[in-house]
């Protein structure tokens, strides 16, 4: 029990009312990937997406991209760049090619994690991913 200016307050309550004086400025931010889903039709062996990811924080955040099938297992792809840096409320755009390897469908998850900084005390890796699905005709 914590007593501040005649108020007794438990740990949640007061951490309630940290984050109401010291808070948010009323709306999330969230690392993001642009678009989250899709559905792609193509007439070749793979299939290109075009994403974009977002860093809303203001400070510069190296990330990665990573390709899983729908069971999150890694599926081979062609990420350019794998890797990028984006600055403080920017955005990257990322070029994902993913074969069919032989099926007429595919199902991916694209997912974009934020990778610490070396010289940062946290190690607080982030993920966010979007789902796709894509046929080949012909």
């Amino acid at each position: 029990m914590i007593v501040i200016k005649g108020f007794q307050l438990r740990a949640a309550q007061l951490l309630v009312v940290l984050f109401w004086l010291f808070g948010s400025s009323g709306s999330a931010v969230a690392q993001s990937l642009t678009p989250m889903r899709g559905e792609l039709v193509s007439t070749t062996d793979s299939f290109a997406l075009r994403l974009f990811a977002g860093n809303p924080y203001h400070h510069r955040m190296r990330v990665e991209f990573r390709v899983y099938d729908a069971d999150f297992a890694p599926v081979r792809a062609d990420v350019r760049p794998a890797i990028r840096m984006l600055g403080g409320g920017g955005k990257a755009g990322v070029l994902v090619i993913v074969p069919f390897e032989g099926a007429r469908e595919r199902r991916v998850r694209v997912c974009v994690e934020s990778i610490p900084f070396p010289q940062q005390t946290t190690r607080v890796r982030t993920q966010i991913c979007g789902k796709f699905l894509a046929r080949r005709v012909g």
